[in-house]
């Protein structure tokens, strides 16, 4: 499988304000000003949308191209490994080509279909009951919404460094920053409470914090 586009698919359009790089999580936390944008956010034109309700091929293929990477990048992030991020790619397109119809623009396309992708990933989590692990709870800690380093931006680095968090302490991180969702609704997606998204997000981002920084001196 490739991860890019094909040669004939035309590029995205650009991303709706602005968008957070697929690779990083946040470069700068703007949640004063509102939440970070979504590397997802991408202006799906509505007559690409009723090609695709009508079945055809070439409609679905330039979607799938459009939100392979933003996909990818996002089970990669809250599974940890390449193979099973491949097959939520192919499991949340696949939902995608069957429910397309079923999408009638109460919200933007992206939301619906990063919604699936989402789900998908945390499903696998769940499954193996990966989602249990999560760094130690003691009811002390105050919410940290700062960014990581800049050396999050690197690709590697960050994915070595998120790899080393449980998948739970993970995901909130990732679902927070990069995605730019609120506490209740991470708790939402994780059948949790706001109280364990906002634990989970400041244990996690100070640890982030410290791996990349060892990470970087190692380099």
């Amino acid at each position: 499988m490739t991860h890019g586009l094909l040669p004939g698919v035309p590029p995205p359009p650009a991303p709706d304000g602005g968008g957070v790089p697929c690779v990083a999580l946040a470069a700068a936390d703007t949640r004063a000003e509102g939440a970070p944008r979504s590397a997802f956010a991408i202006a799906v034109p509505e007559a690409l949308l009723e090609r695709a309700r009508r079945g055809e091929p070439a409609a679905f293929e330039q979607l799938y191209r459009w939100f392979e990477r933003p996909v990818f990048t996002l089970a990669m992030r809250l599974c940890g490994d390449r193979e099973e991020a491949s097959e939520v790619l192919q499991d949340t397109m696949l939902k995608v080509l069957r429910g397309v119809c079923d999408y009638r623009g109460s919200g933007p396309f992206w939301g619906w279909l990063r919604q699936i992708a989402i789900n998908e990933a945390l499903l696998r989590l769940r499954r193996g009951r990966r989602l249990e692990h999560m760094l130690p709870l003691d009811g002390h800690d105050a919410e940290d919404a700062a960014p990581p380093p800049p050396a999050a931006a690197d690709a590697a680095l960050l994915q070595r460094a998120l790899a080393a968090l449980p998948a739970a302490t993970r995901s909130v991180l990732w679902l927070y920053h990069a995605e730019g969702h609120t506490h209740e609704e991470i708790a939402a997606l994780m059948q949790r409470s706001p109280s364990f998204s906002k634990s989970q997000l400041a244990r996690g981002t100070r640890r982030l914090r410290v791996l990349l920084q060892v990470q970087e001196q190692s380099i």
